[in-house]
């Protein structure tokens, strides 16, 4: 069974303003899983995986929460079958 997920590159002043702890405690709130990693090149990933409305919501709530430190973004949703287990930080 495919769940929804959906991938997000955020630019801007994402690394180092706590970022990926926002992520972490947003998804507590929501049924989603998946992880969030800073780049090299200064982008945060952000992977989330559930239903399309779980993770749609989360997304824009984490987008809402830490809009001021957002430049751009880019997604692409899609499937996948691979199972996540709870939403991690990774380094």
């Amino acid at each position: 069974m495919a769940n929804f997920r959906r991938m997000v590159w955020f630019e801007g002043r994402v690394q180092g303003v706590g970022f990926r702890y926002k992520a972490r405690q947003i998804a507590a709130a929501y049924d989603v899983a998946g992880y969030v990693k800073n780049l090299d090149d200064g982008r945060v990933e952000l992977c989330a995986a559930g239903g399309r409305e779980e993770v749609c919501e989360y997304v824009e709530a984490l987008c809402e929460s830490m809009a001021d430190f957002i430049k751009k973004t880019k997604i692409l949703d899609g499937e996948t079958d691979l199972k996540y287990k709870g939403f991690n930080i990774e380094l």
